[in-house]
């Protein structure tokens, strides 16, 4: 695909057209096909980026996007888990999230949101939940931001997105989740060592998806011993190759040897209970069984809930007497998104993480790809 800059008035941004058009696959709602929509030009305003996709991963959230299972604002390009290359930038260039300026070619990820930088949270700190935010894959298709997903050949950056340039050696079926599964963990066990430090901690997770296994190996490279609990067995021996020291059957009776007692017993020791506790499978019985299991002065931190649900009961007494800590963690910051490339470029092939990619398929049999299942991921590659 070769860029051609095409000069506009100045006020309306810099004119790029893509020749071949680029391609946007568009769902239109639950129930429908997408459809390839051809997209031969953009307007890149100062800040903005163009970006070729490489290759785009499926996250549980695009699934249950079409599902119905979430509400979504259509037309709607979906995906935000990918990398790509810079193939055109707007008057001014780009910025990674150090302040070096991004060069046509470099090799990118960028973050899932779009904070406006201004507004009373983003001045708190908390760019993702921006009042304005923007997210990719997750907006109504909008002139002028035909190209706002990942499932597309092409991906419009906008001015404000946190980008984080990758190294050209890892495959990308490694770097494709840190926009989303990676950098989540990375602000999961970042609000948990707020509480508890990471290194020497008996840390306990549940769900062994995506998210799971890559908790359970940074967490283990932070220095802590990990326990993971999984209705699947398979998911909970892939957990063993991320780092678990020990898996759990969460159906198995409490004092039987597959169960969380002896879980915790085996990793743990003595000190049997543990101190953080990682909620990243959304299931109320699951977060009912980390609530008994943490350790006094533990923390407990939920990802996992990011659909409507059971109330949790918690009983306030048990939080003061417990010394307990309970955190919600939604979207990340781009500080985030360069933990998770960092931990990548140092571990990213210790632990099989190319391998959680199963089957990949090309653009135009997405709907394929949001059907498949058997793997953490599947993946969409546009070339």
């Amino acid at each position: 695909m070769t860029p051609r800059v095409v000069e506009p008035p100045a006020s309306l941004g810099m004119g790029v057209s893509v020749y071949p058009s680029a391609t946007a696959m568009v769902w239109q709602g639950v129930g429908h096909l997408h459809e390839a929509v051809a997209v031969p030009g953009v307007r890149l305003a100062p800040g903005d980026a163009l970006v070729e996709v490489e290759l785009a991963t499926v996250c549980g959230s695009d699934v249950h996007t079409v599902l119905g299972h979430r509400p979504a604002p259509t037309p709607l390009v979906l995906g935000h888990e990918q990398v790509g290359r810079v193939v055109a930038l707007g008057r001014g260039g780009a910025k990674t999230t150090d302040g070096r300026r991004v060069a046509l070619g470099e090799r990118v990820v960028w973050s899932v949101a779009v904070p406006c930088g201004r507004c009373a949270r983003c001045r708190r700190g908390l760019p993702q939940r921006c009042v304005s935010l923007q997210k990719y894959g997750h907006e109504r298709m909008r002139r002028g931001w035909e190209l706002s997903g990942g499932f597309a050949t092409h991906t419009h950056l906008l001015d404000g997105t946190a980008i984080v340039a990758v190294p050209e050696e890892l495959p990308a079926a490694v770097l494709a989740p840190a926009s989303c599964s990676t950098a989540t963990v990375a602000a999961a066990l970042e609000a948990a060592a707020a509480i508890v430090p990471l290194d020497g901690a008996l840390v306990l997770i549940t769900g062994a998806g995506m998210l799971g296994l890559t908790a359970a190996a940074m967490a283990t490279e932070a220095g802590a011993k990990v326990v993971v609990s999984d209705p699947d067995p398979e998911r909970r021996e892939a957990a063993r190759l991320f780092g678990a020291a020990a898996v759990a059957d969460p159906r198995a009776a409490p004092e039987s040897r597959a169960g969380l007692a002896a879980a915790l017993a085996k990793a743990g020791g003595r000190a049997s209970a543990p101190t953080i506790a990682l909620e990243f499978s959304g299931s109320p019985s699951a977060l009912r069984s980390l609530l008994t299991a943490v350790d006094i002065g533990g923390v407990l931190v939920l990802a996992g809930s990011v659909s409507d649900g059971p109330e949790l009961s918690v009983v306030p007494e048990q939080l003061v007497r417990r010394l307990l800590t309970i955190r919600g963690v939604h979207n990340y910051a781009p500080r985030h998104l360069e933990q998770a490339v960092r931990f990548l470029a140092e571990a990213g092939t210790k632990y099989p993480f190319a391998e959680q990619v199963g089957a990949v398929f090309p653009l135009a049999e997405v709907d394929a790809a949001l059907a498949a299942t058997g793997s953490p991921r599947v993946a969409v590659r546009p070339g």
